[in-house]
């Protein structure tokens, strides 16, 4: 089979692969349908993040089923289904408490389509992709959701979900900051749910036009510029900028009890953090992986109900064939769709 790969920064080729085979009872053989460029993407290609090649590229997928393992329940071939980005069994401690990102069945930071970072689980622009957990991982997409419109959820859409939706549950219409940048649709996909959740107000920053425009028509009110040293307070703020002056000014900008959740992978060890600010603020910050397999259920029901549009976050549509130049468009959200 073909699949695409990362060989070098700049650089991404199709190459010939060995068909995966289911290797156990629970797992299952799926064919990708619509496959979406990660943030994190955008920094490998260019060189920026901390991963050599070569190794099958894309994490972010919406998938058929092909085949399945004689212990599966629930599932059935041709059906369509989400891929989260993380391997997870769903059944250990840590899955049941949520932290399916962090399996302790599935090796540490098991992901698609990463190399050494994620381990050797293939890519999700391959004709085929095998999936260990099937009955913990796979989620199906409900009738009348295309795929092309959710290519993302399996990991940034639901990295945004996870961002505002718990803490506008614990506090509706609550207003929200989210400073925007480097995590380029993460911070967009935020911004829109916070707005179909219900947040009273929804600021967006950015130096991005086409960012901002987006943020406009998904309900948020748009702040040109970099981000000063604090703005509001709010009860909930959104670092996705991946950027020191977006991080300090997301945490300066938190109300007294409130939360700020970064999703900006910081490759620097040493970054300044404005402490004494946060404990005057009394300040909770959350930073890690998405758990998104928890979240991704959640997320489809929005997009079923007609609340919340992930395509209108997508700036560039592919075809299958296209996408090794494709995913090198400059624009805030690529996907790559096989007709």
């Amino acid at each position: 089979m073909r699949q695409l790969t990362f060989v070098k920064p700049g650089l991404l080729e199709w190459w010939d692969a060995p068909e995966p085979r289911l290797q156990g009872p629970e797992e299952a053989i799926v064919r990708p349908l619509a496959v979406a460029r990660c943030d994190l993407d955008v920094a490998i290609i260019a060189g920026k993040a901390p991963v050599a090649g070569p190794f099958p590229f894309g994490h972010e997928f919406v998938a058929e089923v092909v085949s399945l393992g004689e212990a599966v329940t629930g599932f059935y071939p041709g059906q369509r289904v989400v891929v989260p980005y993380h391997i997870s069994c769903g059944r250990c401690q840590r899955c049941r408490r949520g932290l399916t990102a962090r399996c302790s069945t599935a090796p540490p930071r098991a992901m698609y389509g990463l190399g050494d970072l994620g381990g050797e689980w293939g890519g999700a622009l391959s004709e085929l992709v095998r999936v260990p957990f099937a009955e913990g991982m796979l989620v199906p997409v409900p009738d009348g959701v295309e795929p092309d419109a959710i290519a993302s959820v399996g990991d940034n859409v639901s990295d945004g979900w996870r961002t505002v939706a718990p803490y506008l549950e614990e506090w509706p219409g609550a207003s929200v900051l989210v400073v925007g940048g480097g995590a380029r649709s993460i911070g967009m996909y935020a911004a829109a749910i916070a707005s179909a959740l219900g947040a009273s107000r929804v600021d967006y920053v950015d130096t991005d036009v086409e960012r901002l425009d987006m943020a406009r028509v998904s309900g948020a009110n748009p702040i040109a510029g970099r981000p000063p040293d604090r703005l509001g307070p709010y009860p909930i703020t959104v670092d996705a900028s991946a950027d020191r002056a977006g991080l300090a000014c997301a945490l300066r900008s938190v109300e007294p009890g409130g939360v700020c959740t970064s999703v900006g992978i910081y490759f620097a060890n040493r970054i300044p953090f404005p402490l004494l600010d946060m404990y005057d603020g009394d300040v909770t910050f959350k930073t890690g992986r998405a758990h998104a397999r928890v979240f991704i259920p959640r997320v489809l029901d929005l997009v079923r109900d007609g609340r919340l549009r992930p395509e209108r976050i997508t700036t560039h549509m592919a075809a299958w064939d296209d996408a090794a130049g494709a995913l090198s468009d400059r624009s805030t959200k690529v996907v790559i769709s096989r007709a």
